[in-house]
């Protein structure tokens, strides 16, 4: 049975954030609330924890992973970064977009899309998620909450809590969050390529939505 955080959305209790990380370091799986929808999230380096989200989204290989950072600092062990990425991945964070980028050797193989060789990279604006990143103080492995079948991701917790209490460790509950998910840009050959439309505007980047 998962642990029901309930968590000020403006300014987190850091002691349910704490224990939060306590779970993860101790090979758990928990939802949390990101400036998108909510979301799967695991340690980057634990095999089993990310074998149960890919069981519980049945993901394939071939689905690219992100990694949810704090600030861009972080990116330059993760991913490579041209000039102009960088620039533009600093104009949209922190916000509601994943990046799609080379990833670099420290990243686990397993979290290397297999062909591409590329990670997704994600810098939320949502309070929850962005304690969470500061009380752990690295990278999440991170998914959104989309169940097989299902058009929508999860956005409430309670709605969590009843589907998927059993097969969680944690739920950190702070409201309801968008249906949408994140807007995926790949920038792997510096230019912006539209991969998903979801709640980030890229209007301004003259990309076709």
């Amino acid at each position: 049975m998962a642990q029901y955080f309930e968590v000020n959305s403006d300014n987190p209790q850091k002691r349910l954030l704490h224990r939060a990380v306590e779970i993860l370091r101790g090979g758990g799986v928990g939802a949390y609330p990101t400036d998108s929808c909510y979301a799967l999230g695991c340690l980057p380096g634990d095999k089993q924890a990310l074998e149960r989200i890919q069981f519980l989204r049945q993901l394939d290989e071939h689905h690219n992973l992100t990694l949810l950072c704090a600030d861009l600092s972080e990116i330059g062990q993760l991913a490579k970064v041209d000039n102009s990425a960088f620039r533009l991945m600093r104009s949209l964070t922190p916000g509601p977009y994943t990046f799609l980028l080379p990833a670099s050797r420290d990243v686990p193989r397993r979290l290397r899309h297999p062909k591409r060789k590329t990670i997704g990279i994600r810098i939320p604006a949502d309070n929850v998620a962005r304690g969470l990143l500061a009380e752990l103080g690295g990278p999440l492995m991170t998914t959104s909450l989309v169940l097989p079948d299902a058009e929508n991701p999860l956005s409430d917790p309670e709605d969590i809590r009843a589907q998927l209490d059993h097969a969680l460790d944690f739920i950190m509950a702070a409201g309801a969050r968008s249906l949408e998910q994140t807007t995926v840009l790949d920038l792997v050959d510096g230019e912006p390529v539209l991969v998903r439309q979801g709640l980030g505007d890229v209007a301004a980047l003259g990309l076709p939505a």
